[in-house]
């Protein structure tokens, strides 16, 4: 690393890689991207220049920052070429475990100098994505959420043989990126945060299928109801602000019963059925029936609005 800039190496220019490409050129870094797919490397360059520029008209970068970034970003035509200079090596491949497995693989073979090596991972373990690897200390998952370059949490899940050295520098990159790194201390199916966006959405897609409520409103009374109370608290917090002076105790002592018939009440299914799905598919695409490329934007102003009021509320 050089004048605080870390070279890096995106494989895996789906939604989460190019969201990592943005992020890192939008600092400043020199990002080399590759993927095996040569109609993605087709047009992942213009949708990264796209997102890391929509970080300027967001207020979340410096255009002359920016610019310098991709001006070094580089679509690479091996592995070999995206990842023999890199520092870290960000895995970002699909959600399949011998896919990922084989990229690891791929990843060691080519490559003894990168420090790091993470997976995008929110469903798999380290120790078996980088069970074929040998050099198993600087493997581990650094999971973000959707989209990398705007939603600042990264999930940060050592496997058993991991460097905790190397984890406490990649916090350091990743603080330097402007992301909020956690670490998860037991690896569990889901990471933290997908496992609480899946029993949200469990029940959000139940409460629609039943009738209770229409799809739009639903969103409504999420993103406007406990999403944007979660923002400034976290579900613990929020409770225990809830109470007033009597804290939680206190409002465990007055609502736990209600909770808990709540509690009781909710679904328990684990799988959607063919019947169910359709009909989730059909009612979310009839709601939002723009084109998503027309949604997105006007998402991304919202999630930086909320950001901006995040941030200067911390400042005062």
């Amino acid at each position: 690393m050089t004048d605080g800039k870390v070279r890096v190496a995106v494989v895996g220019l789906g939604q989460i890689g190019r969201g990592w490409a943005a992020l890192c050129a939008a600092a400043g870094w020199p990002v080399s991207g590759f993927d095996i797919d040569g109609s993605v490397t087709e047009v992942a360059p213009e949708e990264i220049k796209l997102r890391a520029r929509m970080l300027v008209a967001l207020n979340r970068a410096s255009a002359d920052t920016v610019e310098a970034g991709l001006d070094d970003l580089a679509i690479a035509g091996s592995l070999l070429q995206a990842c023999r200079d890199a520092e870290w090596i960000i895995e970002a491949g699909p959600e399949d475990l011998r896919t990922k497995q084989k990229i690891f693989q791929g990843i060691e073979s080519v490559t003894q100098n990168a420090r790091i090596i993470t997976s995008s991972t929110s469903s798999l373990h380290t120790k078996d994505v980088a069970a074929r690897c040998s050099l198993h200390h600087r493997c581990f998952i650094a999971h973000p959420l959707n989209p990398p370059e705007l939603i600042p949490l990264v999930e940060i899940v050592p496997g058993p043989e991991t460097d905790h050295t190397l984890i406490e520098l990649a916090k350091g990159w990743l603080r330097a990126l402007g992301r909020y790194p956690v670490e998860i201390r037991k690896p569990v199916p889901g990471n933290v945060a997908t496992r609480i966006a899946a029993a949200v959405w469990r029940e959000s897609i139940d409460l629609v299928l039943e009738g209770v409520i229409d799809l739009d409103d639903l969103d409504r009374a999420v993103s406007l109801g406990p999403a944007l109370g979660w923002s400034a608290a976290g579900p613990h917090l929020t409770y225990h602000l809830a109470a007033g002076e009597r804290g939680v105790r206190g409002f465990l002592q007055h609502l736990l019963q209600a909770f808990e018939g709540i509690w009781e009440d909710l679904p328990t299914w684990s799988k959607l059925e063919p019947g169910r799905r359709r009909r989730l598919v059909s009612l979310i695409e009839r709601t939002y029936a723009e084109n998503a490329e027309h949604i997105r934007p006007a998402r991304d102003r919202r999630l930086a609005a909320v950001l901006r009021g995040l941030e200067g509320a911390k400042e005062q």
